[in-house]
């Protein structure tokens, strides 16, 4: 089942005016996998004997900028190796719990996986924990990092 796609294009413009010329595509699909997804990667190109596919297995979803993704993805189409710098870490959130209740602190998130999910968590009902900022349940986190929220 397909989750989403990322579609980058790459184009020349010469002299950075005038008609724009595509030279390729680049297509990511979030083919399964919950906080390790797998990505189906295509890459179209003018030069190019035709589609260069491959795939980037279980990778960490929300640790790191879209762009180590696309890098990774480009690197693995064109060379079948992912050959970057060390692939991030799954992100890791401490769980604290206020009597029988399990909640992340927002501040305990870092980016880019933050601002996603507070755009997500926007207009939910979260927990009010005196002297703990602000905060969500822990099943909105681990619902969002596995990819459902």
């Amino acid at each position: 089942m397909l989750a989403g796609m990322l579609k980058i294009t790459v184009s020349l413009i010469p002299g950075g005016v005038g008609t724009e010329r595509k030279l390729g595509e680049l297509h990511i699909s979030n083919v399964g996998g919950r906080a390790l997804a797998n990505y189906q990667c295509v890459l179209y190109g003018d030069d190019l004997p035709g589609p260069a596919r491959a795939t980037v297995r279980r990778y960490p979803r929300w640790s790191a900028s879209v762009w180590d993704l696309v890098g990774r993805a480009i690197a693995k189409s064109l060379s079948g190796q992912e050959r970057l710098p060390r692939r991030p870490d799954l992100v890791a959130v401490p769980i604290h719990t206020d009597g029988n209740l399990p909640y992340v602190r927002m501040c305990d998130i870092p980016e880019p996986a933050r601002s996603a999910f507070e755009r997500r968590m926007r207009w939910s009902t979260v927990p009010v924990i005196p002297g703990k900022g602000d905060c969500a349940y822990s099943w909105d986190w681990q619902a969002f990092i596995g990819g459902g929220r």
